[in-house]
């Protein structure tokens, strides 16, 4: 029987599923955030123009601090 010296971490920011997790999300933040969600509240939802753009833009900032982590703990380059 051999032993495997592999270090294999299903979870964490070192597995390739987070890393590929958290950047999809950020992303979605950013765009989906910055775009679709306005409509979706002010359109729809019958919510406040100036309100919907809020949270839009809290949703940008949200997923660019996102981006600005991911960048800085070197997961995404």
């Amino acid at each position: 029987m051999t032993e495997n010296n592999e270090n294999v971490q299903a979870s964490g920011l070192d597995s390739k599923f987070t890393k590929v997790a958290l950047t999809i999300v950020s992303v979605l933040l950013m765009f989906g955030g910055a775009v679709y969600v306005p409509y979706l509240l002010s359109d729809i939802l019958k919510l406040d123009y100036g309100a919907s753009n809020l949270i839009g833009i809290v949703l940008f900032i949200v997923g660019l601090a996102m981006i600005v982590f991911l960048a800085r703990k070197k997961i995404v380059e």
